[in-house]
């Protein structure tokens, strides 16, 4: 794991340092459209007349749309350079190699960022709308923790609660999630010397010998190939064994389910180390 996230870690880096200089391109190009614009429009209204085959060209290339629009195009490409930096930065934050000693962080941000790589998979597609998430994040103080590995895990529940919705979908038709949307809901509060997580979704619920395995090493309801490879054994010894906290599920068929995660603020684990 440490491994992949300095490979992630190393390629966002080397992202960065062209979108750092097409952002400062676009920032120089926009500067000297601004001028050229400028000048365009000062040399007409000193000769409004202008010769026919500047007349004909101005219309042949809609001079007035093309002055409109330039500026904005320019806009749109600095939002796509922006969008690959958050990316690059999701990317690092993310997959950030953990040392051999807990590090103090920010809880919130290792959510977000695995929140924007799992993007692609909250989008509406053809057999049901988008995925709501719901952020409710309270005040945390950063945590000593090997941040890597509880991305991890919140990338395996994140991503197992997008499964089940996927599923889902194939059962139900779009007006019907349209009328009951499809939501997961991120709270995050300190409690005392603590911080507590809690993952819950509106989908489908487990029975109770599901849920009495959903923590048993090799157990899972997917098919092979898929799911995130993680698994919630392993998920549980990161957080239980590695981090000193604890994590358990709440589930009603029908209700969805709740993974509510607890971690000490400081840890004094013999794993810390």
């Amino acid at each position: 794991m440490a491994s992949l996230g300095n490979l992630v870690a190393g390629v966002a880096h080397e992202i960065n340092n062209p979108i750092g200089f097409l952002n400062g391109s676009i920032t120089n190009t926009k500067d000297y459209v601004q001028d050229l614009l400028e000048h365009l429009e000062l040399y007409q209204q000193h000769y409004p007349n202008p010769a026919a085959p500047v007349q004909e060209n101005a219309a042949e290339i809609d001079l007035d749309f093309l002055s409109e629009d330039l500026p904005k195009l320019l806009d749109s490409m600095r939002g796509a350079t922006d969008r690959i930096t958050g990316i690059s930065t999701s990317l690092r934050t993310f997959s950030r190699a953990d040392t051999e000693y807990q590090v103090p962080a920010n809880l919130h941000e290792g959510i977000d960022s695995t929140l924007l790589i799992l993007k692609y998979r909250l989008k509406a597609n053809e057999h049901r709308p988008a995925i709501q998430v719901i952020q409710d994040y309270g005040e945390l103080p950063e945590i000593e923790c090997f941040p890597g590995q509880l991305n991890q895990v919140f990338m395996n529940i994140l991503a197992n609660a997008i499964d089940m919705f996927d599923e889902m979908a194939q059962t139900q038709s779009f007006e019907e999630l349209e009328t009951h949307p499809q939501q997961i809901t991120i709270r995050t509060v300190k409690v005392e010397n603590q911080v507590k997580i809690s993952i819950q979704d509106n989908g489908k619920g487990m029975s109770e010998e599901v849920k009495a395995k959903i923590f048993d090493h090799l157990f899972t309801t997917k098919g092979v190939g898929k799911g995130t490879g993680l698994g919630l054994a392993i998920a549980r010894k990161i957080i239980t064994e590695v981090h000193a906290g604890s994590i358990e599920v709440q589930s009603e068929v029908g209700q969805g389910s709740e993974f509510c995660i607890r971690l000490p603020i400081s840890n004094s684990s013999p794993n810390s180390a």
